[in-house]
């Protein structure tokens, strides 16, 4: 699956956020995945917040192989997440996660390492469990997951003619309310926008429609991908870079997918059992275009939030994951998993097994927010 073509990712330019450059030549988001014989910091049987559709091991995933291997950032080590440490350091405080599928993924590995130290508890939630908060008593912590897959107001609807028709309006001028009504609440934000931006939508801008994205309507221009990402960025960003409540933010960039032969609708598969190598998987063009959309935003917004007295900070993720195509349930995000050859099976090669690559995530945050470290070099755009 290697491209013929590859990323120099020290070679090409790229933003380094609030900070300009590493420190002591350590980069945090550059490196490789080594080998750990300790493995995992919780089990499915430590931990039971893991969703059943990211319960690998629950879902009798046969290898194991995935669960050994650590981040090694370049000219530096990642500590090790450390729940009694991060708790202490957020006595009083509260978190919040606004994005997509892919943030509460992420919150339930959080969950899994903290819970080791104080059990949680659902004091809300949703009726379809997407936006959800959690409270951790002993430490009077509060951490919560915002389902808000666009950042900006979308509506659906049913489609009127054919299956074909994008049953998604994007609204790229409004900023979507879900989260914007509670950024106040919180002293800590983790952001992101999302692969829900590769769906089909017809755009919006002004009260008027603009476009569209891969619908069949011949009449509205095509407008990608790219930049309907970008307006959402920028008016999310600037949202957050001038706003009075000034929470220490922290967005988190694009994730990859991993699918051979096919997408998740048409029969892509994901059944690698090791890391790849540097330079043997680049990942997807247009996932690029993203990121480099993601960076260049989150650049210029850091800049204006410096001057207003903002925290802002780059947790670029995008490299490290794209290095792990054997992380994902594949198969195994259902029990018993389905062996009939003759069966058709979804293939989830988006999401993250639990325990898995996604905990390293949480390592990089605590090593950006609590220690407060400046080796905050990323892998270039």
């Amino acid at each position: 699956m290697a491209n013929e073509e590859m990323v120099d990712w020290e070679a090409l330019p790229g933003a380094q956020g609030e900070r300009n450059g590493s420190t002591a030549g350590c980069t945090l988001f550059q490196g490789e995945w080594i080998l750990d014989n300790e493995g995992p910091a919780y089990t499915n049987e430590t931990c039971h917040f893991i969703e059943p559709y990211q319960n690998c091991m629950r879902n009798e995933r046969p290898d194991t192989g995935y669960l050994y291997w650590r981040w090694k950032p370049k000219n530096c080590d990642l500590a090790r997440f450390d729940a009694d440490k991060f708790l202490n350091a957020m006595r009083n405080k509260s978190w919040a996660l606004i994005g997509d599928s892919i943030f509460r993924n992420h919150m339930q590995s959080l969950i899994c390492l903290l819970s080791k130290i104080d059990e949680p508890v659902d004091i809300y939630h949703e009726m379809n469990y997407k936006t959800r908060t959690w409270y951790f008593s002993s430490y009077n912590f509060t951490l919560a997951v915002i389902w808000a897959p666009f950042l900006v107001r979308y509506d659906t609807f049913e489609g009127h003619n054919t299956l074909a028709e994008p049953n998604l309006e994007l609204h790229l001028d409004i900023l979507d309310t879900k989260w914007t009504t509670e950024y106040h609440k919180y002293d800590y934000v983790v952001i992101s926008g999302g692969q829900w931006f590769y769906k089909s939508a017809i755009m919006w801008e002004n009260n008027r429609v603009i476009g569209c994205h891969n619908c069949p309507d011949d009449n509205l221009k095509e407008l990608g991908v790219t930049e309907p990402y970008r307006k959402a960025l920028r008016l999310a960003f600037h949202f957050v870079s001038t706003n009075d409540h000034k929470p220490f933010v922290v967005f988190r960039t694009w994730t990859p997918d991993h699918f051979e032969y096919g997408k998740w609708y048409n029969g892509g598969v994901c059944n690698r059992t090791q890391p790849y190598k540097e330079g043997e998987y680049d990942g997807d063009p247009t996932d690029h275009a993203m990121r480099r959309a993601e960076i260049e935003e989150f650049e210029h917004a850091a800049k204006i939030g410096v001057k207003n007295g903002m925290q802002m900070k780059l947790l670029d993720t995008y490299h490290l994951s794209l290095l792990r195509p054997d992380g994902h349930p594949g198969p195994y995000r259902t029990y018993p998993p389905i062996n009939d050859k003759n069966k058709k099976v979804q293939n989830d090669c988006l999401h993250w097994c639990l325990p898995g690559p996604i905990d390293t995530w949480n390592e990089l945050l605590m090593k950006m927010v609590i220690d407060d470290d400046d080796n905050l070099g990323h892998a270039s755009a």
